[in-house]
């Protein structure tokens, strides 16, 4: 796993933690200290293969991305991306949350989505949204799809201006309670 690095129009291609730390510290405004190091040394080591955007003061930062690349010609040409299907037809670069959402197990699930629902306030006659919290059994094949028949149920049956969270997101939650007798 190698590491391309850039800011503004410096940028290198290391294959190494070290390597990575010693170009920062060549750069004075980036301004090298151990919480920095340490942040690095954390996002090297994890299985996170999202870029990773550090501040430097506002609307100044620089990129830190894993790369398979060998030489930074393949890396600017995208020989190297990581396609997330792995030789096994299993996505590898999808994280748990979406692997769990979308694991097929069929019988009966729990959903608690939180929404911002449409109100009407009584006394001023205008509308406001609302944090609402919605808890059902379902019968759903995964996690997405309690998800989905959770909003549609929803949609029918609520003011068409409420916005209902990504099932991604922390603002839901599932558990499956078995299969159906």
């Amino acid at each position: 796993m190698n590491l391309y690095l850039r800011y503004f129009d410096r940028e290198t291609l290391v294959t190494s933690v070290e390597d990575a730390l010693n170009f920062l510290a060549n750069i004075g405004e980036i301004g090298m200290n151990a919480a920095l190091e340490n942040d690095i040394r954390d996002y090297v080591s994890s299985d996170v293969f999202y870029p990773k955007r550090y501040k430097i003061r506002p609307r100044v930062y620089f990129i830190i991305i894993k790369t398979d690349a060998a030489t930074m010609q393949d890396f600017k040409e995208k020989k190297a991306v990581h396609l997330g299907a792995s030789a096994s037809g299993h996505d590898r670069n999808v994280s748990p949350v979406i692997a769990k959402l979308n694991e097929e197990k069929y019988g009966w699930y729990e959903g608690a989505i939180d929404f911002k629902r449409v109100l009407l306030v009584p006394g001023t006659g205008k509308f406001q949204y609302r944090d609402t919290r919605f808890v059902a059994r379902v019968k759903a094949e995964s996690g997405i799809d309690c998800y989905n028949r959770i909003v549609e149920h929803l949609q029918e049956r609520v003011d068409a201006r409420s916005q209902f969270p990504s099932a991604k997101g922390k603002n839901f939650k599932f558990r499956y309670l078995g299969l159906a007798k």
